[in-house]
């Protein structure tokens, strides 16, 4: 077996073990299903969401619903946590609201998009490996974990806060972040749309406050996710506040932003006006164009 091969099946152990050790340590407080943990179920049900979905993505050679299954994921696991909960609440029906909003937005959005598109050329190379294309299943098999942990761990919590500020205060930070988002995005199609723009990066609009408004939206609405969820959280149900600082990870570091800075540079790096615009545009966090 070669190497490479070995590092991606280590990858896909170690993806795995991850989410099992996120899984037990927000189960602390969590209802029991047939003896189980009710947290624990969602995490390991959207383990075997992505690898039943891997094998029929290897066998058609296709990644054209990786991201509709990352979705429908998020859905379906929020829907089954909502109907098995006996001591379901307004925290958890709250939550349950936001993550399907945004789930059904992007998962729609994402899936059009490539459905346009054809292909996402960062699977390339991938989908033809079998162990590589397993671990980027898996991968997001952990992705759902992180991002959705602290949204389950209190649907699925023993405690019961009621309501408050706080609440108040998650939910207005989560409808600008959705907002945020959707604009950006909205933004963009329309701006690719457009023949004349063939070519060109976008520059106008939430595009001209950051060159990736789109994830800070992103950020923000896990943020409002984990605010609401806080009250509902204690012992070690609290590494469920890791979402927001996933989100912030994976996006900034990992892949999204480095990803995405690196592919625009290869194609307008040098070019004056794209040099202009992300010397004088943050990376991230907006803030009003400069008038110069």
């Amino acid at each position: 077996m070669k190497k490479s091969s070995i590092q991606n099946i280590i990858g896909v152990l170690i993806a795995a073990l991850v989410g099992a050790g996120v899984g037990i340590a927000g189960s602390q407080q969590s209802i029991e299903v047939l003896g189980v943990p009710l947290f624990l179920f969602a995490i390991a049900a959207a383990y075997i969401i992505q690898w039943i979905a891997f094998i029929i993505a290897f066998i058609q050679k296709s990644e054209k619903f990786y991201d509709l299954i990352g979705s429908l994921t998020y859905i379906s696991i929020t829907i089954a946590l909502v109907l098995i909960n006996p001591n379901i609440n307004d925290r958890s029906v709250l939550l349950a609201f936001l993550v399907i909003i945004w789930a059904t937005r992007l998962g729609t959005f994402l899936f059009t998009r490539i459905q346009k598109q054809g292909k996402d050329d960062r699977f390339d190379d991938i989908k033809t490996s079998f162990t590589q294309f397993l671990l980027t299943w898996t991968l997001q098999g952990l992705w759902v974990t992180f991002t959705a942990a602290a949204a389950w761990t209190a649907m699925s919590s023993t405690e019961t806060q009621p309501l408050s500020w706080l609440a108040l205060a998650g939910f207005l930070v989560w409808i600008f972040g959705y907002f945020f988002e959707l604009l950006s995005d909205a933004q963009k199609s329309a701006f690719k749309a457009d023949p004349e723009n063939e070519g060109k990066f976008i520059n106008s609009g939430l595009w001209a406050w950051s060159r990736h408004p789109n994830y800070f939206g992103e950020i923000v609405i896990w943020i409002g996710v984990a605010i609401i969820a806080f009250p509902a959280l204690k012992g070690w149900a609290l590494v469920a506040l890791i979402s927001p600082i996933w989100v912030i990870v994976q996006l900034t570091v990992i892949s999204g932003i480095p990803m995405l800075e690196k592919k625009a540079d290869n194609r307008w790096g040098g070019q004056d006006d794209y040099e202009k615009y992300k010397k004088n545009t943050p990376v991230l966090i907006p803030r009003p164009p400069s008038r110069k």
